[in-house]
Order: C-alpha cells, then structure tokens, then sequence
C-alpha cells in the first residue's frame, strides 16, 4: 500500500514538472462575433446589391404575370355570367395553366435566388476567415473561438477588429 502512495505521488510530481511550465505559460485568446461580422462586414450589402440588380428583372417579369393572371380573373367574373360554357371553361382552363406555370416560375426564381446568395454567403464567410487568420497571425493569438461560446468578455473580443479589417480590405477594391 505504502508502495502505490508513493508510486502515485512520484507520478503526480512528475506529471507536475512536465506539464506545469504548459499551464503557467501565457496564452493570448480572442473570441469573434461570425454572426455580427457577417451582418456588419460592407460585403454582405454589396453582394445584396449585386443580386438585387440580377434578379430584378426576373422578379419584374413575374408580377407582370400575376397582374395578367389577375385581370384575367377579373374578367372572368365580370363576363362570366354572359359567356358560354365553353368560353367560360376555356377561360378558367387558361387561368389555371397561367397559376401553374406562374408557381413553377415563381420555385425556379426562388431556387435560383437561394443558390446565388449560398454562394454569394460562402465568398463572404471565406474572406471572414482569411481575416480572422490574418489578425490571429499578425496581432500573435494562440487561440480565437467562434460560435458556441456561452461567455466572452470585451477583453478576448476581437469582432471590431476583424470587421475593421473587412472594411478597410473593402475599400482596397
């Protein structure tokens, strides 16, 4: 028994001295704010312009087709009552083929949009990283965390920074 006590305590203190200079070291820790970068960094309003500009048109084009859909309703139940059957059933067989295609319009321009701004948010989290590397590398942190942080306090957060650096490789543009 009195063999294990000491076994374990030789241990303990070798452990100690091995490890103890690691612990005793100075670390320099940041933490980042992605979401507030991402939400503040003059790239994201750019890249909602640019696809602003690209699907504008398209969008344009889409409420002129529902405006025309809607005035044919309109003029269906206005002249309804005096048309034929077969006027009217051809009439309410063309609305509904215009509301299908007009749907199926309206999925491929959502979908569309929704692929450009992944990407267009993919170039941007990208260049966030580059920026939080090239202020890790430059101002010598040993560590920056992200996302599931419970609790940073102003003195590790380097957001301002990292939007700072956004900005001014923005400009550069």
């Amino acid at each position: 028994m009195l063999r294990k006590t000491i076994l374990g305590a030789s241990l303990l203190a070798g452990l100690y001295l091995i490890a103890g200079p690691a612990f005793a070291a100075e670390y320099k820790v940041g933490f980042v704010d992605a979401t507030k970068v991402l939400e503040q960094a003059p790239h994201m309003e750019n890249a909602r312009i640019r696809l602003e500009k690209e699907f504008a048109p398209r969008e344009r084009r889409l409420v002129g087709v529902q405006k025309e859909i809607h005035a044919l309703e309109d003029k269906l139940g206005r002249d309804g009552a005096v048309m034929s059957d077969a006027e009217k059933s051809r009439a309410e067989r063309e609305v509904r083929a215009r509301k299908r295609e007009l749907k199926r319009q309206q999925d491929e321009f959502r979908d569309d949009l929704n692929l450009r701004r992944n990407d267009e948010l993919q170039k941007l989290q990208r260049k966030v990283i580059e920026a939080i590397q090239t202020l890790a590398k430059k101002e010598k942190f040993d560590l920056i965390v992200g996302d599931g942080v419970v609790f940073a306090s102003k003195r590790v957060d380097v957001t301002a920074k990292v939007i700072d650096l956004l900005k001014r490789e923005f400009k550069k543009k």
